[in-house]
């Protein structure tokens, strides 16, 4: 009998060890370097072929080399850029310039601008490229609208009206493009094919809604709000999933397909890790501290590690100090 019982005790413990959670990873930041450079910043973007983060600088484009953290380059000629989205096919990535009104184009190896398009468009701000069509959209803040621009000819041709002002933007590679509506507290859908808006969904309670990520496999939608939450939407049908509380001042998301887990960057100097535990349920992993300021961000989906950036503290409208990229990730 206590043989027995023996045996029916290790195994007992043997099904616990086997169903039992793992420990959660230690977040923090791994390394910091220092980059220098005046001017602000604003988007984030990696290319995955040269191992490159690409900084949207105020009047210029910052290269950094991801393997050593040093400056690789710097593509100048711009005014007053905001984002970078890529075409890998084509090795060039549409830089959106919101005071030119036009995205500049660079050839991603050689890190050259190859010419500027102009844009009807008012302030594009945020920029996606939509393997489905083969477009590049750019989401115009000023003027409530994206504008379509076709790679081809390096041509925009169309103009979509938007019910709002358009923040970030994502593409499901199916022929649908998702953007917040920063002032109308919504998200909306494009449909890139027939380039019109298809769906509009409130996101209710998120306040002014910034960042946004997905994930494309369980069809989910992460929006990063300023009132400190992270608000959940089905990419089908519009219905909020769930909410998730995250750090103040979100300004960028990223989803990492390969670990499920959720990035926001929040001005207050944490990186707030969610864990997609199903496409229903969702929780905080870690608030990792970062650095005040480091709100914009870009996943290396080869590392699973997360580029921010930021400068000295400083007043208003005072010129940047010691800007420097950190790089986040699991002890």
């Amino acid at each position: 009998m206590k043989s027995l019982a023996l045996l029916l005790f290790l195994a007992a413990g043997s099904a616990a060890a086997a169903t039992a959670p793992a420990a959660t990873p230690h977040y923090a930041v791994l390394q910091r370097h220092a980059l220098g450079g005046s001017g602000g910043w604003d988007y984030l973007t990696i290319d995955p072929t040269t191992q490159h983060l690409l900084i949207a600088r105020n009047d210029r484009v910052m290269v950094v080399d991801t393997k050593s953290g040093k400056l690789a380059g710097e593509i100048p000629g711009m005014q007053h850029i905001h984002g970078i989205a890529l075409v890998p096919k084509l090795r060039r990535g549409y830089v959106s310039d919101g005071a030119a009104n036009s995205v500049h184009v660079i050839d991603l190896d050689s890190l050259k601008q190859l010419r500027s398009i102009p844009l009807k468009g008012q302030g594009p701000d945020a920029i996606v490229f939509d393997p489905a069509s083969g477009h590049v959209l750019t989401m115009n803040g000023h003027s409530g609208n994206a504008s379509v621009i076709d790679p081809a000819s390096d041509q925009a041709i169309a103009e979509i009206a938007l019910p709002g002002r358009p923040e970030f933007a994502v593409s499901d590679g199916e022929g649908h493009v998702f953007a917040n509506l920063e002032d109308k507290s919504e998200l909306v859908r494009i449909d890139t094919k027939a380039n019109k808006v298809d769906a509009v969904w409130k996101l209710a309670p998120c306040d002014s809604p910034s960042g946004l990520a997905i994930d494309t496999r369980t069809r989910r939608l992460y929006s990063v709000c300023d009132n400190r939450l992270m608000v959940v939407t089905d990419a089908n049908d519009g219905h909020q999933v769930a909410t998730v509380a995250i750090g103040k001042g979100p300004d960028a998301a990223a989803f990492d397909p390969a670990t499920g887990l959720v990035y926001s960057s929040n001005h207050d100097g944490t990186l707030t890790v969610v864990h997609e535990d199903d496409a229903d349920h969702y929780r905080v992993v870690a608030n990792v501290p970062t650095q005040v300021g480091a709100r914009t961000m870009a996943l290396d989906e080869a590392t699973h590690r997360i580029w921010l950036v930021a400068a000295a503290p400083a007043p208003r409208g005072a010129p940047v100090k010691d800007f420097t990229a950190l790089v986040v990730g699991s002890r």
